[in-house]
């Protein structure tokens, strides 16, 4: 079996199960897969596999679209977005599934199996210990039909199994890791229908790709023994096939597991810390694939329009917290003013007085990473003395009574005018370089460093200024 089909303008999916928050590395395969598609002018769509009725939640699923949408990542096709082959959510799918179970059956392709979770439990066990790979032992492919119609009638509770010719060889083209092959005989007879009736994932996700027009699966390394299934599946029931490409799993900086800290961080999560979409979306973006120039900030657009399967690797991409912090270093500098004030206003909006806000978001951006450190300076610069630590206060001791008397006396002559405030202090101490504008740096914010200081100035005013100047004179 060989399948290699050749799709012009593809049509990718993400397709999550809302049994919890979204977290980086789903993002990635969602990212990836709007990024191929958009890319080759194609389409992007969002399915819900929510067949897991006791643990698919609504709120998940609207928290997932609001964390993929605050990304940018939207979807042409799907859940909440429309499409001739809907519904794009599996538990309104069952009539569907229905009928392709009945093909299979008629077809003598699957049968019942009325193997208990303890007997499957235990021959795998048996098989592990004579060192085989565990899989499933046919047991009940070989029940005589009228046996198993009785026990069917009888209520027996019973899964069904899709029967996996023997000595074949599955062969495919992955569009990420290249050539693979399967033995069937490797395989065995695995689970199409629950025992409640619901399609196992083997099933459902195969034939909705189909039915979708669904021409690029690209997902996760970890699925990709599934992929032979899925395409006897497809054989079987005279659908058509996709492409399908596994990417590289995510792993921490020791090249182990991605520990829940960080691969289980949630796109919320990150969203609350005040990371931006576009930091996220350059780090992750690189997340087992390379771009030319890897240093420089791309839009989601320029993001799309260089994404190239044939850059994304084979070993496992290294989460780096150092480096989505570069990102986000990145994507704040690349914010003008009301975009920065936007993203800080919460943290910082009680206490920069009214009229001040772009002016402060101007003056603080190039020093702060997140929020939090915006609401630091805002405290700092509205909220009367600013705190010193030990150093600081050693400045401020280091420089002397004289030095803050004249710097105040300076102040009072030449008002908010920085150049000629300082120009006066220098002629009036001697003092130049960091001997001048540290201790006045220390003054007026109470650090060692942080925004410029003409701007810092304007922000407070002479009032302000002349406050802090004397509160250093009686710490001298």
């Amino acid at each position: 079996m060989n399948t290699q089909p050749t799709i012009p303008q593809p049509v990718t999916r993400f397709a999550p199960s809302p049994t919890g928050h979204i977290h980086l590395g789903n993002a990635r395969t969602a990212l990836f897969n709007a990024l191929y598609a958009t890319g080759q002018g194609g389409q992007f769509m969002l399915r819900v596999e929510d067949t897991d009725a006791e643990r698919s939640r609504d709120e998940f699923l609207e928290a997932l679209m609001r964390d993929l949408r605050w990304l940018g990542l939207d979807w042409q096709l799907g859940h909440d977005a429309g499409g001739d082959q809907g519904p794009y959510r599996q538990s309104r799918r069952q009539a569907i599934y229905e009928r392709y179970f009945t093909q299979l059956q008629e077809q003598g392709l699957s049968y019942p199996c009325f193997c208990s979770k303890e007997q499957l439990k235990l021959s795998r066990q048996a098989q592990r210990a004579a060192g085989k790979p565990p899989r499933y032992a046919g047991t009940c492919a070989r029940l005589d039909p009228a046996e198993a119609q009785r026990r069917l009638d009888a209520g027996e509770p019973a899964s069904w199994r899709f029967r996996v010719p023997s000595g074949q060889r599955i062969e495919f083209e992955d569009f990420v890791r290249g050539p693979q092959h399967f033995a069937t005989d490797d395989i065995g007879d695995f689970v199409i229908r629950r025992t409640d009736g619901t399609p196992a994932f083997f099933f459902s996700n195969a034939v909705d790709d189909a039915l979708m027009g669904v021409s690029h699966v690209m997902r996760g390394e970890d699925h990709l023994t599934n992929t032979p299934r899925q395409l006897m599946l497809l054989e079987a029931l005279g659908l058509p096939t996709p492409a399908y490409g596994h990417l590289p799993l995510i792993a921490d900086s020791d090249g182990g597991p991605l520990s829940k800290r960080a691969g289980s961080l949630g796109l919320r999560d990150l969203r609350r810390e005040g990371y931006l979409p576009l930091a996220i979306l350059n780090y992750m973006a690189r997340l087992g694939h390379r771009y030319d120039e890897e240093e420089r900030l791309r839009s989601l657009v320029e993001l799309a329009r260089d994404f190239d399967v044939a850059r994304v690797g084979k070993a496992p991409a290294r989460y780096d917290a150092h480096q989505l912090l570069y990102w986000q270093k990145q994507a704040v500098a690349e914010l003008d003013t009301e975009a920065a004030w936007n993203w800080m206003a919460d943290a910082v909006s009680t206490a920069v007085p009214p009229g001040k806000a772009q002016a402060f978001a101007t003056l603080i951006k190039p020093n702060v990473t997140f929020p939090e450190q915006a609401r630091d300076w805002a405290h700092r610069l509205f909220n009367g003395a600013a705190p010193m630590d030990e150093a600081a206060k050693a400045v401020i001791e280091e420089s002397g009574r004289d030095f803050f008397e004249t710097a105040l006396d300076a102040l009072e002559a030449t008002g908010l005018d920085y150049t000629n405030w300082t120009q006066r202090i220098r002629q009036l101490t001697g003092a130049k370089g960091k001997k001048l504008f540290l201790p006045l740096r220390v003054a007026l914010t109470g650090q060692r460093s942080g925004p410029d200081l003409d701007g810092v100035l304007a922000l407070i005013g002479q009032s302000e200024a002349m406050r802090r100047l004397e509160r250093c004179i009686s710490l001298s």
